[in-house]
């Protein structure tokens, strides 16, 4: 059987930190409460030079060091991002054309915060077909560019990053299967409801959300997915070495931990650090814990993501 297996992982987070207590001076909000509500204490923007496809290019530069490999050895390169630089061409091509690659298959997906485990998971695909050897994933965003400074329910939420993963056929265990979802029903609770005609923005540019709708939303679809990907592998949580989840917001990963029934001592974090990255908030914290030797080889990891649509999903890998 082939596996597609991660052999490399990389992450880039701008050097510009925004603080809760510069948030303090823009909005009526202090750490006490920023801390006790999201766990968030500091968030990183991007600085106006700086495009979407600059923080994947470092983080796919920094992945490809780590899986020790050329990137005209990949054959797929897909970027999860809702900030692309460009309405087209896609931000996987421009990243395409920055590592010096010809001719890999090349596009973004867009799935808000689970597009890296989109992406990530159809990757999987390519391989076990056997159309694909090596792929590079990433997850990128500049979502503070879509949060409104004055609105304090949101702006305390987000930050920019990216996140990065190579990945490469294998005989040896590698993501044992993927779990994904979505309902357009709930297309309203968390929403930029904005469009592009005729050369204009037409609508509210920023990031709206019932932040009570989506904590339990996403506590109930996210416990259910892992749930389901543990199920698919005939395993409990017990088999769980560490939960790499979507750092969106403290409470909604205590939460989620609770009903598994899993220890926070084996959830990786990074929240307080880095806020909510969107599609690089995975990969991000799959790096941070991979860099400071907590992820080993052989240990099973369990990545899950919830993003606007609603989309979720989950996926269960060998690391």
């Amino acid at each position: 059987m082939i596996y597609s297996r991660i052999i490399g992982t990389g992450g880039y987070l701008p050097k510009k930190i925004l603080t809760n207590a510069d948030l303090e001076r823009l909005v009526d909000t202090n750490d006490q409460w920023i801390v006790e509500r999201t766990g968030i204490r500091t968030r990183h923007l991007a600085t106006e030079d700086q495009d979407t496809c600059d923080l994947a290019e470092q983080a796919a530069r920094r992945a490809l060091e780590s899986a020790n490999i050329k990137a005209t050895e990949l054959d797929l390169i897909i970027v999860g991002t809702t900030t692309p630089d460009r309405v087209f061409p896609s931000t996987a091509c421009l990243l395409q054309a920055r590592l010096g690659n010809h001719g890999a298959i090349a596009f973004d997906v867009q799935a808000v915060c689970s597009g890296f485990l989109y992406g990530l998971s159809i990757a999987d695909k390519f391989i076990k077909t056997g159309s694909v050897q090596r792929a590079l994933i990433v997850g990128a965003d500049i979502f503070s560019r879509m949060v409104n400074w004055s609105d304090r329910n949101t702006c305390v939420l987000f930050g920019d990053g990216a996140g990065a993963v190579v990945v490469e056929a294998s005989e040896e265990p590698g993501i044992l299967s993927t779990h994904l979802h979505a309902d357009g029903a709930y297309k309203d609770i968390l929403t930029v409801p904005a469009m592009i005609a005729q050369g204009r923005l037409h609508g509210d540019g920023f990031t709206y959300m019932e932040g009570g709708e989506v904590f339990k939303f996403a506590v109930k679809a996210l416990s259910k997915v892992v749930e389901e990907a543990l199920t698919a592998n005939q395993l409990d949580s017990s088999a769980i070495d560490w939960l790499v989840p979507h750092q969106a917001n403290i409470r909604i990963i205590t939460a989620t931990a609770k009903k598994l029934k899993l220890p926070m001592e084996r959830v990786i974090l990074t929240v307080s650090e880095h806020g909510n990255t969107s599609a690089a908030s995975v990969p991000l914290a799959l790096d941070v814990a991979v860099r400071d030797g907590r992820i080993k080889p052989g240990h099973t990891i369990m990545l899950e993501a919830i993003g606007a649509g609603f989309t979720w999903g989950a996926i269960l890998l060998k690391y």
